[in-house]
């Protein structure tokens, strides 16, 4: 029946679920919203300083070339951002830029900047997380120990180690990572946000811790293990044994040497698993533990309570959280009805032995008559009733009825009175019934309200500085416009005489327009009578070279002639020569005949001397040709080079022609060009005249946003009003400033 527990330690427990068995729905209702509403906190935590880290990001891209990385760049306006902030996220104690090879190039914490996460950082798989995809990924990076934690201070945790969360924005220009944004919280920030330790509903043994559930990213952290400080590990928790001294149980001590996160695993001792509260969570996803006997913790105390995973916005690994509390301490509670039972049944049953000795006593006496023993009886019952009454209203309904008044005043007090949010009810001061009950709950539900009254002051007091800020940027923003409503009407001016010049010049286009129009004409005029004599001159060319050609082709032929001539002479030379030949025989053979060959001898003299004339004659007639073949020879050389200049002539024409062709072409491009020039002008001067209408709208809408600035101003300064109202509000409250969340 009592299993592991033992009936030692079975049976009260057993007993006081017993009577409490009708609290048990309750029981679970309290659990089911613990966990729900610390899931919450942590993920609105979680998206609240994304939300900041992102603002930041976007001012970053704003600033005009700061989202470079340049060898010794002065980064001291990124860091005056930072430091802003960081006074609005108060959590995070340190936030600095990486490069992308991991060099800390610009932080909060100077004796950070220059420090290289190189390869085997501890770091570098939250580094590569963010660096996966076309433009990286955000990621919420740990816990892991980190000693510049240590080294730059706490945030808003009373509790401090190296303990680090880390979160990791990349930075990204043109599709290219450029570097990492990062923002560094002390670990115990997120222990305080589930603990609410003025707040606990169980004070004496209640924990709520985080632990590793589904390891993903960082796969060497064991499911099972912690990831959060746990209240057993704070050495001002007085209710108990802690972590730091050690936890005794019967199969060792259980310790840490540093920090819970890490170092404990969830464990039975007594058996060496994940207890059944962290390994149900992660087997299911969600388990709750309210009923007898409740499960094994790692001091091998029974305990009950809800366990549910969660996965906090862009953290790759899934987390685990308990929140407990011993079974003992949720069962302890005795209700009004029972402390009087059990003040009113031992008085009961003296007045019923009361009465039956009296009874007794007077049966048989014969001198007390039935009235007279009647009326000692009621006499004596009556004396017992009141001393009972007052032994009841003193042990029971006084003390009761005081812890009524006492939470009664201290409600009117906090209502009515100086609304000190910093006190609690002194839960020592009542039973186990439900006063306390009562009692926590309300001490619960002005941890709540103070913790919102702490955010709402911080509102209230960002909302002071951005309007201060406002105020400043609306003022520089006014002088800024009068400025530029200065230079726009200065523009205007230097349009308006631009607009006088580009009339006057429009005006003297329109007149060289009608002067190169003039001048076309005239010189199209002259082009074309130009072009006439050059195509009469073309035509005489022609002419000249058709006359030069007959020319050529006669004295070709009269040099065909000569050469005919010749070719004759030389057969009446070779005629001539023959005929002397025959003279000179025919008298050697009229020598020989003697007297009768005489006249036949002069005869032949005769002939021989006609035969040498002809010779003489031919000789001097091939001289003559000779010089006339030379001549013509001279002549045709003559008439050739007549025939290439007149060639060339004709050459020179055609480009002489085309020359004046393209001239009256290149005229009418000046033409076009004129044309085009005055359009352009045209164009400009509507262009000038839609400048100055847009200026003059610009003028216009810059007035009206003078007049936007004044009504910002008036809503900045309605917006401090409400703002130092708002302070009043709060001031009307005490509340602990070192609660940020």
């Amino acid at each position: 029946m009592f299993s592991w527990l033992g009936w030692k330690t079975g049976l009260p427990l057993w007993w006081s679920n017993r009577l409490n068995r009708n609290l048990e729905s309750d029981i679970a209702d309290i659990f089911e919203g613990i966990a729900e509403t610390r899931k919450e906190i942590l993920h609105n935590w979680a998206e609240l300083y994304w939300g900041y880290l992102s603002r930041l990001h976007e001012q970053l891209r704003m600033l005009q070339g700061e989202s470079r990385f340049p060898e010794g760049h002065d980064y001291s306006t990124w860091e005056s951002l930072f430091v802003a902030t960081r006074g609005r996220a108060a959590d995070f104690s340190e936030i600095f830029v990486l490069s992308k090879e991991g060099a800390v190039i610009s932080t909060t914490f100077p004796a950070h900047r220059g420090m290289q996460y190189g390869e085997e950082s501890v770091i570098r798989k939250g580094l590569q997380y963010a660096s996966e995809g076309v433009e990286g990924q955000k990621c919420l990076f740990g816990p892991y120990a980190d000693p510049v934690t240590l080294q730059a201070g706490p945030s808003t945790s009373s509790f401090f180690d190296e303990m680090t969360l880390l979160f990791i924005l990349p930075i990204e220009r043109q599709g290219q990572i450029e570097g990492f944004l990062c923002g560094r919280v002390p670990n115990d920030v997120i222990g305080d946000l589930i603990q609410r330790e003025s707040g606990h509903i169980y004070p004496d043994s209640g924990d709520h811790y985080l632990f590793m559930a589904g390891p993903r990213l960082q796969s060497e952290i064991k499911p099972g293990t912690a990831l959060s400080r746990s209240r057993f590990e704070d050495r001002t928790f007085t209710h108990g044994e802690n972590l730091k001294d050690g936890v005794t149980t019967r199969w060792g001590t259980v310790k840490v040497d540093k920090h819970t996160e890490l170092e404990l695993v969830f464990t039975d001792p007594a058996s060496g698993e994940l207890h059944p509260g962290v390994a149900n969570t992660i087997d299911s996803g969600s388990n709750l533990f309210v009923s007898f006997p409740g499960y094994s913790d790692y001091r091998h105390i029974p305990v009950i309570g809800k366990g549910v995973t969660l996965q906090l916005p862009h953290c790759p690994d899934i987390w685990g959280m308990m929140c407990e509390a011993d079974f003992e301490e949720v069962y302890r509670t005795r209700s009004l009805g029972w402390n009087v039972t059990k003040t009113m049944l031992p008085l009961l049953l003296g007045m019923t032995v009361l009465v039956a000795l009296i009874a007794g006593f007077l049966t048989g006496r014969t001198e007390v008559s039935a009235l007279g023993s009647a009326s000692i009886i009621g006499a004596a019952v009556l004396v017992y009733g009141l001393i009972s009454w007052q032994i009841i209203l003193r042990r029971s309904l006084l003390p009761e009825t005081g812890r009524i008044r006492q939470l009664n005043r201290f409600i009117r007090r906090s209502t009515e009175g100086s609304s000190d949010l910093t006190q609690r009810i002194p839960l020592q001061d009542f039973g186990r019934d439900e006063l306390l009950d009562t009692a926590k709950w309300i001490n619960s539900m002005i941890d709540s309200q103070e913790g919102i009254l702490v955010k709402v002051k911080h509102a209230a007091d960002d909302v002071m500085v951005s309007q201060r800020q406002l105020s400043t940027s609306t003022s520089e923003t006014e002088q800024s416009t009068e400025r530029v409503n200065e230079r726009i009407e200065i523009m205007v001016e230097s349009i308006l005489r631009q607009l006088q010049d580009l009339d006057a010049v429009s005006d003297a286009v329109g007149d060289m327009r009608v002067t190169l129009q003039e001048l076309e004409q005239q010189a199209a005029d002259q082009i074309r009578v130009a072009r006439q004599e050059v195509e009469n001159i073309g035509d005489k060319m022609a002419n000249i070279t058709q006359q030069v050609s007959a020319t050529h082709e006669t004295m070709d032929s009269f040099v065909g002639t000569t050469r005919s001539i010749e070719d004759v002479l030389q057969i009446i030379e070779r005629i001539s020569s023959q005929t002397n030949l025959l003279a000179l025989n025919a008298s050697i053979e009229a020598a020989r005949v003697g007297e009768h060959g005489r006249g036949f001898a002069v005869v032949a003299s005769e002939i021989r001397k006609l035969a040498e004339t002809t010779g003489q004659s031919v000789a001097e007639i091939q001289g003559t040709i000779g010089q006339i073949y030379a001549g013509s020879e001279r002549a045709q050389q003559s008439m050739a080079e007549v025939t290439q200049v007149v060639e060339e002539g004709s050459v020179r024409v055609a480009a002489a022609t085309e020359l004046l062709i393209q001239a009256n072409d290149r005229e009418a491009t000046k033409s076009e060009v004129v044309e085009r020039v005055v359009r352009l002008m045209e164009e400009i001067t509507a262009v000038s005249m839609d400048n100055r209408n847009i200026s003059a709208e610009v003028e216009q809408k810059l007035a009206a946003l003078r007049n936007d600035y004044v009504h910002v101003q008036q809503s900045a300064q309605y917006v401090e009003v409400i703002g130092e109202f708002l302070q009043q509000l709060i001031g009307q409250f005490r509340l602990k400033e070192i609660r940020r969340n």
